[in-house]
């Protein structure tokens, strides 16, 4: 619980600094600074794969939905049918890369940076498509400098986790011996072969 405690009072001290590095260098990230500094926070949190990987799988997705954006500008008709197509081409992108990465990068991580690009451009997106390129640079560079920041800060101070949960500071639990004194299922197997 102490650890759960630390993480959450360095996310509010990083999502506080991105406001307020924002409102005084106008960099204009407030309107994602609680979505960015989550988003990162949960990219470093998650015990599934490494740290690299879970990284490597968001910024997949993230571009995967800015490409999406640019195709649907530049190429698709401007109705549903054509954000369907652009939707439907960031879930393959996404899903390809953790499929032939063979899992190393997970496809959770690849739709979390998909849906953070998409959550935090999409209404800018709608009152100015033929604006697509400046815009989507825009706000790709705050929600990017959101994440960021919140996945070094929770980084810094979260344990590293096993794949089950349990941290990794945490002494790995002491095999128990069972009745013939073998310590292995593989042992009591070999014992009943002798037999």
């Amino acid at each position: 619980m102490r650890t759960t405690m630390l993480t959450g009072g360095v996310l509010v001290v990083a999502a506080v600094a991105i406001v307020m590095l924002s409102s005084t260098l106008g960099l204009e990230v407030e309107s994602v600074a609680l979505m960015g500094a989550a988003t990162g926070a949960v990219i470093a949190l998650v015990p599934d794969r490494t740290p690299q990987a879970r990284l490597i799988g968001f910024l997949v997705g993230f571009g995967a939905s800015w490409l999406a954006y640019l195709v649907r500008a530049g190429f698709l008709p401007d109705t549903h049918a054509g954000h369907a197509l652009a939707v439907g081409l960031v879930v393959i992108v996404c899903t390809l890369v953790a499929g032939l990465s063979r899992d190393r990068v997970p496809l959770w991580a690849t739709l979390v940076g998909a849906a953070a690009l998409t959550g935090s451009y999409e209404t800018t997106y709608v009152e100015a498509p033929s604006q697509v390129l400046s815009t989507s640079a825009s706000s790709s560079t705050s929600v990017l400098l959101a994440v960021a920041l919140g996945f070094f800060a929770a980084a810094l101070v979260a344990p590293g986790r096993r794949a089950d949960g349990e941290d990794l500071a945490a002494p790995a639990p002491e095999p128990t011996p069972d009745a013939t004194g073998d310590e292995t299922s593989l042992g009591v197997i070999m014992k009943e072969d002798a037999r």
